[in-house]
Order: structure tokens, then sequence, then C-alpha cells
């Protein structure tokens, strides 16, 4: 009797077992998962503040734009706001000159949970009253938060 070889099972088996073998590999290495917004900002801590643009970073997976605030006294803080994705942005009418170092703004948003001078941006009014939402990612926020 004739012996037969059956190679195309053994490739079958060979590539199921690679396949079960990277889906257990990349199922173990952890990842840098996205945020979600309660991880690290907090809904109940809304917050508004007015001051002069200092730097924009248009890039993913956020925009970021920060704000030199005054305080009564002189002393100035730096304030970083966390925008959406660009793509958010730009279908909400943003461009990369929407925000522009010197500008003066009014931001508001949601405070981090552990950094007292981040937030969340939900809102930006420019000087000239021109209001942009930021796309945040607040659950359930539809327009700026009020004070």
């Amino acid at each position: 009797m004739a012996r037969v070889s059956y190679p195309e099972v053994s490739m079958k088996a060979k590539s199921t077992c690679l396949a079960v073998a990277a889906a257990l590999l990349c199922s173990a290495i952890p990842m840098g998962a996205h945020h979600g917004f309660a991880g690290e900002y907090d809904i109940n801590k809304p917050v508004e503040v007015t001051g002069v643009v200092s730097k924009v970073e248009w890039t993913n997976p956020h925009a970021r734009f920060y704000v030199d605030v005054k305080d009564a006294s002189g002393k100035v803080t730096t304030w970083n706001f966390e925008l959406a994705s660009l793509n958010s942005l730009r279908r909400n009418g943003w461009t990369q000159t929407s925000l522009k170092v010197g500008d003066t703004v009014t931001a508001k948003g949601y405070a981090a949970l552990n950094n007292k001078t981040m937030a969340n941006a939900n809102g930006v009014t420019l000087a000239d009253g021109t209001a942009l939402f930021a796309a945040s990612s607040a659950p359930s926020v539809q327009q700026a938060p009020s004070r």
C-alpha cells in the first residue's frame, strides 16, 4: 500500500498555531491604551480661565494649548488644556491657526484629577467673541460648561 502524505494539513496546523501564538503575544503586551475622560478629568470640577495663549501643540492624539493666567497679584500660572483629536477639531471648524501664541482667550473645561493647572477643554472663546467648541471627551457634553 502506498503511503499518503498530507503536507497541507501540517501547513494549516502551523499557520493556526502561529496565528494563535501571535494573538496571545499581542494580548500580553501592555498597550499604551487611550485614556478615558473619567480616568484623567473630573466632570464635577468645571474650570474657566482667561489669559494669553503661550503655546499651541497641533499634534495627535490630542492637540493642546497653554494659557498664561495672571492672578490679582500679577503672578502668572500656566494652564495646560487638552483638546480633541485633530480630526475632531477640524470637523468642528478648527484650523492650525484658530489659536495663536499671543491671543487672549477664555477657556472652559474640566479640571484634571491630579494636576491643578491642567484641564480637558470644552470650549474656547477668542477675544473677538468667536466661540469654538473643543470637542471635549467629557461624557454627554454638548456645549461649554457654565460657571
